[in-house]
Formats: structure tokens, sequence, C-alpha cells
């Protein structure tokens, strides 16, 4: 018996990886966080499988669930949304799980930051604009930040900033980034990435509050950098015609 932990996508239930759909169609058990994993993922599930919204669950109830599965020699198909590697509390289900000697598997999914930058249209790093991307949140009721992780720390990198679960924040996080990026600096929210109700806005710091007026204050990505709609910035040298590469010798194909 094996737990899978499945990212589910970020909401289009076909941005799931064909892994991820076999191991939920193999698991005759499958918990899955109901608030945001949509219910067109369930389809793989098989014929008579017990299926679980953990959404109303404690951390005890979700892992008795599994233990019961275990001892039925039944694997389960745990499902989150986007991908386990951030914000998704798979940490604290694996120590039990472990300390259970339960064995789990961990299958990726497509996070949230990439489905908004396609939405967008946007690739989040461009030469000569920004080479890194922070993936970071205001501190919230679920989890603190550690006190070097401020969102104005992040900001002084010129990186472009994902800021998640933040939206009900807007304000606070607008003012923050303001000194250091000023008002110019191209902004957009994402609410509800790649879902059938995904609605986009594009805008600048100084315009963002006003521009996200009465949208909703839940499920929603804030991007903030230069490289939001750029079209002014560096090719890379990757498809530059003298640059050296193992498949693309600048001196051209051996004789």
């Amino acid at each position: 018996m094996t737990v899978h932990f499945i990212g589910a996508g970020p909401g289009a239930p076909d941005l799931l990886t064909l892994r991820g759909r076999d191991l939920i169609a193999a698991a005759p058990v499958c918990l899955f966080a109901g608030s945001l994993v949509p219910a067109a993922i369930l389809r793989h599930c098989p014929a008579g499988a017990r299926i679980v919204d953990t959404a109303p669950l404690s951390l005890d109830q979700i892992v008795a669930e599994i233990v019961a599965a275990h001892a039925a020699g039944q694997d389960v198909a745990r499902l989150h949304s986007g991908d386990l590697s951030v914000w998704s509390a798979m940490g604290e289900q694996l120590r039990r799980l472990r300390a259970l000697g339960i064995p789990v598997t961990v299958t990726p999914g497509v996070p949230a930051f990439a489905a908004a930058a396609a939405a967008l249209e946007s690739e989040l790093t461009l030469p000569g604009l920004a080479q890194s991307v922070v993936l970071t949140r205001t501190p919230g009721r679920a989890s603190a930040m550690p006190p070097s992780e401020t969102l104005a720390a992040f900001a002084a990198t010129g990186a472009t900033l994902a800021i998640h679960l933040s939206i009900h924040r807007l304000t606070e996080v607008v003012e923050t980034l303001l000194p250091t990026h000023g008002g110019d600096c191209p902004a957009a929210i994402v609410w509800r990435a790649s879902w059938p109700d995904e609605r986009v806005i594009r805008a600048t710091l100084a315009t963002l509050v006003d521009s996200a007026a009465g949208g909703p204050e839940r499920t929603a990505l804030i991007l903030v950098g230069r490289v939001l709609g750029a079209e002014r910035f560096d090719e890379s040298r990757l498809y530059a015609p003298d640059y050296d590469r193992r498949f693309r010798p600048a001196a051209g194909p051996a004789a």
C-alpha cells in the first residue's frame, strides 16, 4: 500500500500530468482538497473508489483516513492543488506517515504561478530585466513569515515577484513595493488561473488597487516586475549565430 501525493494543477482538469492521472485511476481511495481541486479530476477515479473531501477535516482526521486505507491494503491518491512543493501542507502529512512507516510517492503538478504567467502570455525571466522569480506570500493565520523573509527584502533584489495568498492585503503589498519599484512598474493579478472563470487584470503598481476593486478576495496571484508586458529587453545568446554550443557549433558542422 502506498500514498501517492499528487499535484492536481492550478484548476483546468487537463493540466493534470499523465502520471497523476494514472495514479488516480489505479487508487481505490482518493483524498482531495475540495475547496481547490476541480471535481472534473475526480472522474479519473476508478468505479467504486472511496472519495473523501479533506477540506473540512483536521490533520488527525486526514491521517486516520490514510491509516484505515493502509490497514485495508489500499493505495491512496492524495490530491492537492497546484504543485506540492510550495504551501501544500504536504510536509506535515509526510512527517506523520513516515513515523507510521507508511510508504509515499510524490508527483509534481503545474504550479499556480506558471498558469498565471501563461494567462498573461509572459516569460517571467527576460535577459537584462530579471533572471529570478521569487515565490512568496504575506503573513497569514495559517503560517507566519520568518523575520528575514520580508516582501521589502525580496523587492530589493529586482527579481520578478509572484506573491501568493495575499490578495486580501493588496494595499499593503503595493505600499511596500512602491519605494523600490516605482508607481510605473508593471503589475498584474490573475484570479483562478486556468479555471473557466479566470480573471486577469494588468496595471501598474500605482493603479493596481483601483484596478482590482470589486475583485475576489481569494484564489489570486499578484505578479510584479519589469518583465510583464516588456518589449524592450536583450535577446538571449542561446540562439545567436555565433553562440557555440554542443548541438550547433559556431564554426558550423564538421566537414
